[in-house]
């Protein structure tokens, strides 16, 4: 049995090590309040309490993995369509579809969507599920049409059918590049999410935005500190699937 080397360990206790310590500071914030104070006036609150932090943090993730879920059964299922022999036609205007999020800027999304859904969580949804429509789509797409044709030969000649192929082949092989997609536009939707405290939504950019109003920059730097951990753990956890799934796919 061969042991990791201490190197290949790093990474792995440095995320741990992040992950404790936003658990911690989420459970009690309080506790950090020496290491915030110089960064604030007098008498000015070192810790964001007009709200509880981790409640923040657990409504901002619902969030973004409401969006993301939603983005990615849209943008997969169009991308397996289209990269069959039959929906190949629709190639141009499906890439027309997914490409609308990234055409029209959150904001300009959230500003279309409150005078129809209202203030709140659901013109955010809107905005993040547009985003993060079309990295979920090319990289599906490029996972789907990049299986080697020897393989598709040979499962064919195996008498596997068109659907066969595609559930039990092309989608194993490609995943590794589907879930680049999702880790992309997870960690997108994590950082714009942010934006949806202008419309009422609960997330961390009630932090960021409180701290901007008060000019507290301890605040400021909670809220995005907060974002940032989320982000790397996230890419972190999605780029630990992407190389299992990779390593059964045999690449």
């Amino acid at each position: 049995m061969t042991r990791a080397h201490p190197k290949a360990l790093l990474g792995p206790l440095l995320l741990l090590g992040l992950a404790l310590l936003l658990v911690v500071f989420l459970a009690t914030p309080g506790t950090f309040a020496p290491i915030f104070s110089p960064l604030v006036q007098t008498n000015a609150p070192a810790i964001y309490q007009q709200a509880n932090l981790l409640s923040l943090t657990l409504s901002h993730l619902a969030i973004v993995g409401m969006a993301t879920a939603a983005a990615t059964l849209v943008a997969a299922t169009l991308a397996i369509l289209v990269s069959r022999p039959f929906g190949r036609e629709f190639l141009p205007l499906s890439r027309s579809i997914v490409n609308i999020g990234q055409t029209f800027p959150p904001v300009a999304v959230l500003a279309l969507a409150v005078p129809i859904m209202g203030f709140g969580q659901k013109p955010t949804l809107v905005a993040l599920f547009l985003y993060a429509l079309l990295p979920v789509f090319e990289n599906t797409l490029t996972g789907l049409t990049t299986v080697p044709a020897s393989i598709t030969e040979a499962a064919r000649g195996a008498g596997m059918t068109g659907w066969q192929r595609l559930w039990k082949i092309d989608i194993p092989l490609a995943m590794p590049a589907i879930l680049a997609g999702i880790r992309l536009s997870a960690v997108i939707s994590l950082s714009t999410a942010t934006i949806g405290s202008t419309v009422a939504a609960r997330t961390l950019g009630e932090v960021i935005i409180a701290g901007l109003q008060s000019n507290n920059l301890a605040f400021i730097l909670q809220g995005g500190l907060i974002v940032a951990a989320l982000a790397v753990l996230i890419h972190s956890v999605f780029s630990m699937l992407e190389s299992k799934a990779a390593h059964r796919a045999g690449r």
